[in-house]
């Protein structure tokens, strides 16, 4: 039983054993507070329905005593409250190095397209001329959450360090702005429409130059190249993901009633990596599984 039951949730991202892999991906699903489940199968990522948005991104920095300079911009279009999205992005950055009194440079170019449509995640490379398919475990975990995912993730954006500091008008728009890890993110209805992040010394500055919600967004906005497609191990169609969950319903429900004990022999037998964790640290991760299951509701 041990075995379908890791099989089929491996779906929700509730695989068994569950690794510490598994634990930073499901604290990645509950930092995303704007998402919310309007009723079964039918997701809601941002509070409004559809919407074009133009970004210009700026890259700048000094790494390993040279510098890195870019830009580059991005398209977002988004329907059905951001069920369905296509992201498009071009840049251009160009590292700056100096060895022994001598100047290198070098330019990194990147257009890609990515695309959710519900659970199915597709990313095209434009420079290879390659789309990759693979699910989306974030928009699946919610698909699957009969529930207003809000306040758990804001509870999470706390645990982590994150900061709500405070509201500020952009382009017109009231939005909250949010701190971790070295960024700020301006959020306006679950939207990013600014984001100022420094990372290893490099600053990314992402600002929306054009937006419009509440429109009607072509179709032909969502339609990805025709490239060969290269599938993941774990990629399915949404019907073929919706028939997966309507087999796993009795084995959630098994792991919903499973003690602390019960799940701690469960996840130890045969992997040495839950044998070396400590009763709290398997406690942490017990206790993030039951939330995630005792917010399915099917």
């Amino acid at each position: 039983m041990e075995a379908a039951i890791h099989q089929r949730l491996c779906c929700l991202c509730l695989s068994i054993p569950f690794s510490m892999k598994t634990i930073l991906l499901i604290a990645s699903l509950l930092i995303i507070f704007q998402t919310k489940v309007l009723s079964q199968n039918q997701l809601k990522r941002y509070d409004v329905r559809s919407g074009i948005i133009e970004y210009s991104i700026t890259i700048s920095g000094g790494v390993m005593g040279g510098k890195v300079v870019g830009d580059g911009s991005e398209h977002l279009y988004f329907k059905d409250f951001g069920a369905v999205e296509l992201r498009e992005e071009q840049s251009a950055s160009t590292t700056i190095v100096k060895f022994f009194g001598r100047e290198k440079t070098e330019t990194a170019l990147s257009h890609t397209m990515s695309k959710l449509d519900n659970g199915e995640s597709f990313e095209a490379d434009l420079i290879k001329q390659i789309t990759y398919a693979s699910r989306s475990q974030t928009m699946d975990a919610f698909r699957e959450t009969n529930t207003d995912a809000g306040e758990a993730g804001r509870n999470m954006l706390e645990s982590m360090g994150g900061k709500l500091l405070g509201t500020e008008s952009y382009q017109g728009y009231s939005c909250e702005i949010w701190e971790l890890m070295g960024g700020k993110q301006w959020i306006y209805k679950g939207v990013m429409l600014k984001m100022d992040m420094t990372a290893m010394g490099i600053r990314t500055l992402k600002e929306a130059t054009h937006i419009a919600f509440d429109i009607k967004v072509p179709e032909q906005k969502f339609e990805l190249p025709d490239f060969p497609v290269q599938k993941a191990d774990n990629y399915l169609t949404n019907d073929q993901f919706d028939a997966e969950m309507e087999e796993a319903a009795p084995d959630i429900e098994y792991m919903k009633n499973l003690s602390f004990e019960e799940w701690k022999n469960l996840v130890q037998q045969n992997d040495p990596e839950m044998q070396g964790k400590s009763d709290e640290e398997l406690r942490e991760s017990y206790n993030m599984m039951q939330q995630l299951l005792k917010m399915n509701n099917r």
